[in-house]
């Protein structure tokens, strides 16, 4: 059990971006952080209104991003447009090769402008297979979520198959979302990796203790654990059965 603070990211703070970062990314690269199972990028990022991430390539890896605040506008090479918001699962496949620009801009759409930021979790997890077919699925899982419990957001993984969730081209990894109300408790998967990310609240964890917002834990080889909610929180686990290169 390895648990990563959020005062502990790594950072990266521009004029519209602030950007913290769960793993090395871009100019910030410890060898000892890399990635955890599959996942090799958990970005917790803020976009002021009218800016964002401009046309950009990506390759061989499965994107998935979770909106918490405001809207991200997407645009591909592939002719793939849309507006994330809370509760709007997406998912991107860069496979051969895929450009394309995120941006808190979607009055660009609606004719309504709005000064609010965007705050969203990007996630970056390795396909089964290099060279694949790029591609795009987003989904609404709302009404999923309201139910309470851990529900299945993003999975390559068979026994998910018959679940409403985006799919991802990793059979050994699945992504699940919880909103969990003050006082009650949801208990995650058993898996030989696992990645808890608060993204909302606070929440304690048997043999972890406290939680709070931006906080994570990394699991290996650990049993079904309990999460309770000391606030009313939202928590994002990678539930991984192998890892990066074996």
């Amino acid at each position: 059990m390895d648990i990563r603070r959020a005062s502990d990211r790594l950072a990266t703070k521009i004029s519209w971006l602030d950007s913290k970062h769960s793993f090395s990314f871009g100019e910030h690269y410890d060898p000892h952080n890399t990635h955890h199972g599959l996942l090799l990028v958990n970005n917790d990022d803020i976009v002021l209104p009218g800016a964002g991430f401009e046309t950009h390539p990506h390759r061989d890896m499965e994107i998935v991003t979770w909106v918490l605040q405001g809207s991200l506008v997407h645009q591909d090479s592939e002719g793939n447009s849309g507006v994330i918001y809370p509760g709007l699962a997406q998912r991107m496949s860069a496979g051969t090769g895929i450009l394309h620009s995120e941006k808190n801009d979607s009055w660009r759409l609606s004719g309504e402008r709005h000064s609010d930021p965007v705050r969203f979790i990007q996630m970056w997890v390795t396909p089964d297979d290099s060279g694949i077919d790029p591609g795009y699925q987003q989904l609404e899982i709302d009404h999923e979520l309201l139910r309470g419990g851990l529900v299945t957001v993003a999975s390559g993984m068979p026994r998910h198959r018959d679940q409403t969730a985006i799919t991802i081209a990793q059979k050994n990894a699945a992504l699940h979302a919880a909103r969990i109300a003050a006082g009650d408790s949801v208990e995650l998967p058993a898996a030989p990796f696992l990645h808890l990310f608060v993204a909302r609240g606070a929440v304690t964890i048997e043999a972890a203790g406290e939680l709070t917002e931006g906080d994570a834990v990394r699991l290996t080889d650990t049993g079904a654990l309990r999460v309770c909610a000391t606030t009313d929180a939202e928590i994002l686990v990678w539930e991984m059965h192998t890892r990066l290169g074996g």
